[in-house]
């Protein structure tokens, strides 16, 4: 067998095949009339005011540890617990929204990916994304159990209910799922409304960011007006000195960005953010498997260069006998 006669028939058959390879997937744009919520862990008291209301929308059970908690004591997401309220400490813990010897509350819950990981990777659509609204909603009925959208998501959000003998994933989906639908008729999320100090506040994701950039303007103690669970009725405000905020709106930009939106005077990284880049997991992974299918015509390309020299070296050799 001559190889390189094999070798000149399988690189010019790749090479063919390489010509029309798959362009990267960008990451998708947000939503037309994109909805979501801006969270200030500034104005975050850890009252979980926003927890309570959260189970009593959803008909969960608080989650009770210990004897004396007479409140939802609630550490981390689960399927019983779509939002939670955590805390950042260090040293003394003596000093709200202060690195060293100080704390902070954090929120979590579904970020509402504009870009969602999980949607990308669920098999058969039990994630979708509203085409208008952008919200991510999970379907029950078309779920089969596999769990991949819990590796999918950056954050650690959707959970599985391994309690449940038929098994379903459980995550927030904005007060808008089927037989909540709150945002589609009119109403704002029962953590925004729940909440005391406008620490959640629910609009469309341009009027949050607008919002974030306002606050983040501000000089440290000058007096400003927060709104409180809307956006759009400023009329219900809560007047405070201004903290010195980050120079950072989290998921405006992460991983193709969010439309849950933070704001925070502690970086990111100590309230436990994951380290994200612009262009979302989404876009890659698509990408290469796009990729991948596309040049799975490779073997079958090498293997025809091969039978094709084979084929040939045995006539020649025939005809050498003959």
């Amino acid at each position: 067998m001559k190889r390189r006669d094999f070798l000149k028939a399988s690189i010019s058959g790749a090479a063919t095949l390489c010509s029309g390879g798959a362009l990267a997937r960008p990451n998708l744009e947000p939503a037309p009339n994109a909805v979501g919520m801006l969270y200030d862990s500034t104005l975050c008291v850890g009252c979980k005011a926003c927890v309570s209301k959260c189970k009593e929308v959803n008909g969960m059970p608080a989650v009770i540890e210990g004897d004396w908690y007479s409140w939802d004591s609630a550490r981390d997401l689960s399927s019983d617990t779509l939002n939670v309220i955590k805390v950042y400490r260090e040293g003394e813990a003596e000093v709200k929204d202060r690195v060293e010897n100080g704390f902070a509350f954090e929120k979590r819950s579904c970020m509402h990916c504009v870009d969602p990981g999980c949607i990308s990777v669920c098999p058969v659509t039990a994630l979708r994304k509203d085409a208008i609204n952008g919200i991510v909603t999970y379907h029950a009925d078309a779920c089969i159990g596999c769990r991949t959208c819990m590796t999918g998501c950056p954050y650690n959000v959707p959970q599985f209910d391994y309690d449940n003998p038929f098994g379903e994933i459980h995550k927030c989906q904005m007060c808008n799922q089927a037989g909540v639908e709150r945002i589609n008729k009119g109403q704002i999320t029962g953590c925004a409304e729940a909440c005391p100090t406008g620490a959640t506040l629910f609009g469309t994701r341009e009027a949050l960011l607008q919002e974030a950039r306002r606050r983040m303007s501000l000089k440290p103690g000058e007096i400003y007006s927060y709104p409180r669970g809307d956006v759009s009725k400023p009329h219900s405000l809560y007047e405070k000195p201004a903290p010195e905020y980050q120079q950072h709106i989290w998921g405006e930009k992460e991983a193709g960005g969010t439309n849950v939106l933070h704001i925070s005077a502690i970086p990111f990284d100590k309230l436990g953010m994951p380290p994200l880049r612009e262009r979302s997991y989404a876009s890659i992974s698509e990408t290469v498997q796009h990729t991948i299918y596309n040049y799975m015509a490779l073997p079958a390309v090498v293997l025809g260069g091969l039978t094709y020299v084979v084929r040939r070296n045995i006539n020649d050799d025939e005809g050498d006998k003959s």
